[in-house]
């Protein structure tokens, strides 16, 4: 008989002659063991291969249990949602969902958790987020839920972790559950969370995300470990129905003539360099090379101090916090979030304007107190560099102001989606301040490279 058994994120398959066709191509052999090996993840195609054939198997693998309690509160499903789980469950269970911000890619995961019934796992990419998927499963589902991650480390039936702990602890977690859920699954490519996917035997994968292209490439790792994209609605698909209707506006502002100077002599100084040393900018590796051999000459300082003005001058320019200004009197009575590149412009704006700031260094619970003021109105603007581009809710806004960022369509249609849950009445708006005739306006150009700017 052929025994299965889950050894420290692999599947070791005994019982099955050395050259046997019987296995997928997923299992090699092991001469160390003396047995037929795989990933965890293969789990799912090595069992369906040993049922085809009529193998009996002895599973000692699998260590997840059913999950026996039903959902607690069901809230009827959008038209779109029950689609997407449609489309889920003809895919054996395995595949993407990709829906925009704020149409409610985490209902579609309780639905998935309660048609499955397993044991299941949701992996974010945050703490914040955690929190959020924590609060949600509490409430839907009659049972305590488990965290691990943040200084927890709590495992149950349901449990919510965040990816960096996933990779630490998924190769002794990863037979414990039966359905995973991988919350905006675009970070899964990375090296660490790749091999943290692989290391879990779950059969049926559910990946949420809005954006799940990548600019390296690597997005085609995501159906590997996951499934295929099963189910696809974009922004404008949405918006007005089951988003809020939104415009975009590209608002542009010109350097002052001194500032100019500077900027076409930082930019010359910068470039001089680059040409000098052969760096091809355009390539994957471009701005990496740039980094190592700058910091080999004093040349190299000097190109790398001149690159960081021209960026300073394009990205914070005075003239678009004379415009930012304008822009939150003409919102004053709407909850407004302004993005920045970088923390400096954050904690610039949050000064000249007295307004809160949230950037990585926010520490959770100033951060909490911040989302709650906002939401409750006792503040109208929050100013933040990155932290707020991703599945943060913050379902009052209706203002986004770009100071800057950078040249990912992701980025910018995560910030877009922050203002778009739908709320009666509202129509959302995002301003986009490019400094003209600056390496900005290029930037600005391959961000909004997206059908949702298009068409709005």
């Amino acid at each position: 008989m052929v025994s299965l058994a889950f050894v420290e994120g692999t599947l070791e398959i005994r019982g099955v002659a050395q050259g046997d066709a019987l296995l997928p191509p997923c299992c090699a052999w092991d001469s160390r063991t003396g047995c037929y090996r795989a990933r965890a993840c293969d789990y799912a195609a090595t069992v369906l291969a040993l049922k085809r054939a009529h193998v009996p198997c002895d599973d000692r693998a699998r260590q997840y249990t059913e999950l026996a309690v039903p959902l607690r509160v069901a809230r009827e499903p959008r038209p779109f949602q029950t689609e997407a789980l449609a489309a889920w469950i003809s895919a054996r269970g395995r595949g993407v969902v990709v829906l925009p911000t704020g149409a409610g890619k985490s209902h579609v995961a309780v639905l998935a958790i309660e048609d499955r019934r397993r044991a299941a796992l949701v992996v974010a990419p945050t703490l914040d987020l955690v929190r959020q998927w924590y609060d949600l499963l509490r409430t839907s589902f009659s049972t305590a839920i488990g965290v691990v991650g943040g200084g927890e480390y709590d495992v149950r039936e349901l449990t919510v972790t965040t990816y960096d702990s996933a990779y630490l602890h998924m190769a002794h977690l990863g037979a414990r559950f039966g359905l995973i859920v991988f919350d905006e699954c675009h970070h899964l490519p990375g090296a660490s969370y790749a091999l943290a996917a692989s290391l879990c035997l779950a059969p049926y994968r559910l990946g949420l995300t809005a954006t799940p292209e990548r600019t390296d490439g690597r997005d085609a790792l995501i159906e590997e470990l996951v499934g295929p994209t099963v189910y696809r609605r974009d922004i404008l698909e949405l918006s007005g129905t089951y988003l809020a209707d939104y415009d975009t506006e590209r608002l542009t502002v010109a350097l002052a003539p001194d500032e100019r100077v500077e900027y076409e002599a930082a930019r010359a100084t910068y470039l001089a360099f680059v040409r000098q040393q052969g760096i091809r900018l355009g390539t994957a590796r471009g701005f990496s090379d740039f980094i190592m051999r700058s910091a080999r000459s004093d040349a190299g300082q000097r190109a790398m101090r001149a690159y960081r003005r021209q960026r300073e001058l394009a990205f914070a320019a005075p003239a678009k916090l004379d415009l930012l200004a304008h822009l939150l009197e003409r919102h004053a009575r709407e909850r407004t979030l302004v993005f920045t590149q970088d923390n400096a412009t954050a904690y610039r704006i949050s000064r000249q304007f007295l307004v809160p700031a949230i950037t990585h260094q926010t520490r959770v619970k100033e951060r909490s107190e911040i989302l709650e003021r906002f939401a409750s109105g006792d503040y109208g603007v929050v100013v933040t560099s990155k932290v707020l581009n991703e599945g943060v809710d913050v379902p009052d806004a209706s203002v986004a102001v770009v100071i800057s960022g950078s040249g990912s369509v992701r980025e910018h249609v995560q910030r877009l989606g922050r203002i778009l849950r739908q709320r009666d009445g509202k129509r959302a708006v995002l301003y986009e301040i490019v400094t003209a005739d600056t390496a900005e306006a290029f930037t600005s150009a391959r961000r909004r490279d997206h059908d949702a700017y298009r068409g709005s």
